[in-house]
């Protein structure tokens, strides 16, 4: 397991190796120390290696991430794993603002609380928050999931499309066009599979979240609805 030390090896030249590793390698677990909250830690990763960060991580951690497998042991800045397209990245602390911004696809999960916009503008990515999310989360996610086992802030789901939101916690208030809906089987054989996924199956009941969607009213300009735009 190649261990680098950003104290020693500067992050351009770390990055710059994982980005050749879509050739194929023998190695397949990094380790990184030191990572002091530097930015841009593993971005742009396409390769399906383990890549470990002991210790907190500045801003766009994990950014476009493909394939990989991305563990955080700390804290993680804004714009964690944003636009990530596939892989998993786990931060074992809480993550700063936007969180999985604009993400396509993958598994992004936060032990702790992720701040302000989490998931905004998703277009396919999962997101499993054990904590809390802050105000504006999923703002106009297209598709994918957030689920929160905590609260919520403000404007939950503010001008979502698809996305599918379950909070099994308070939720401050709902955005514009966000409402509550019923909560199906279908939708509990997802939050199963997410809590699955995220090491939870065996601690939390699916059936004790709630589940929130679109009203799609905002799809389309159209004048009774103008006071909502």
């Amino acid at each position: 397991m190649p261990t680098i030390d950003l104290e020693v090896t500067s992050l351009r030249e770390f990055n710059q190796m994982l980005h050749e590793l879509a050739g194929g390698t023998n190695n397949t677990h990094f380790r990184v120390l030191n990572p002091r909250g530097r930015h841009a830690i593993a971005a742009g990763v396409d390769a399906p290696v383990t890549i470990e960060i002991d210790g907190n991580a500045g801003y766009y951690c994990a950014g476009m991430n493909k394939r990989a497998n991305i563990i955080i042991n700390g804290s993680a800045g804004v714009g964690l794993a944003e636009n990530m397209m596939s892989g998993r990245v786990h931060v074992k602390g809480d993550a700063s603002a936007s969180a999985g911004a604009t993400g396509c696809g993958g598994l992004l999960v936060i032990d702790g609380n992720a701040s302000s916009r989490c998931g905004i503008s998703a277009r396919g990515i999962d997101i499993v928050v054990k904590g809390s999310v802050g105000h504006m989360s999923a703002f106009m996610a297209q598709a994918g999931t957030l689920l929160v086992l905590g609260d919520t802030g403000d404007a939950l789901g503010d001008s979502l499309y698809e996305a599918r939101l379950f909070v099994r916690g308070k939720v401050n208030s709902l955005g514009s066009d966000c409402v509550e809906k019923p909560l199906r089987d279908e939708h509990k054989k997802t939050i199963g599979k997410l809590l699955e996924d995220a090491g939870l199956a065996s601690e939390v009941d699916p059936s004790e979240f709630r589940r929130y969607g679109s009203a799609r009213q905002l799809y389309h300009f159209h004048m009774d609805n103008l006071e909502a735009y």
